[in-house]
């Protein structure tokens, strides 16, 4: 089976397997998943992240998180597409609900949030938005 927009489908993974309060959501790995899923275990939005491998096809498990039963991810959704790229320069880059959220950026050197872009002055493409 073949996506058009994998990434758009990991984030809509994530958000049904909240809503359905699951304690991890599994799906097909790729080196740039992976760097989403670091990005949101280093800001706090999950446990944790592994990638298991069976059967010589890579999953990437992400371990969900709850505060007193409620999902940490009020919303993840996609910024860029595959139709429509948005790019950004460090300057212009959004703040997500008044600095409560974050954006996560694809750029030169590497998948980082909107907070650490902007420090390094360094632009990109906006993956999603998280809060």
């Amino acid at each position: 089976m073949s996506l058009s927009d994998p990434i758009g489908d990991m984030l809509a993974r994530i958000k049904n397997s909240q809503i359905r309060s699951q304690k991890e959501v599994k799906m097909p790995s790729s080196k740039f998943k992976t760097k989403i899923a670091a990005v949101l275990k280093e800001e706090g939005f999950i446990i944790d992240y592994k990638v298991e491998e069976n059967d010589k096809k890579q999953n990437l498990v992400i371990v969900l998180k709850y505060n007193f039963g409620n999902p940490v991810i009020n919303s993840i959704e996609r910024v860029s597409k595959p139709g429509r790229r948005i790019f950004s320069s460090a300057e212009s880059l959004p703040k997500i609900n008044n600095g409560l959220g974050i954006a996560i950026i694809s750029t030169p050197k590497g998948v980082m949030t909107d907070v650490n872009a902007r420090k390094q002055k360094i632009g990109g493409e906006i993956i999603c938005k998280v809060f």
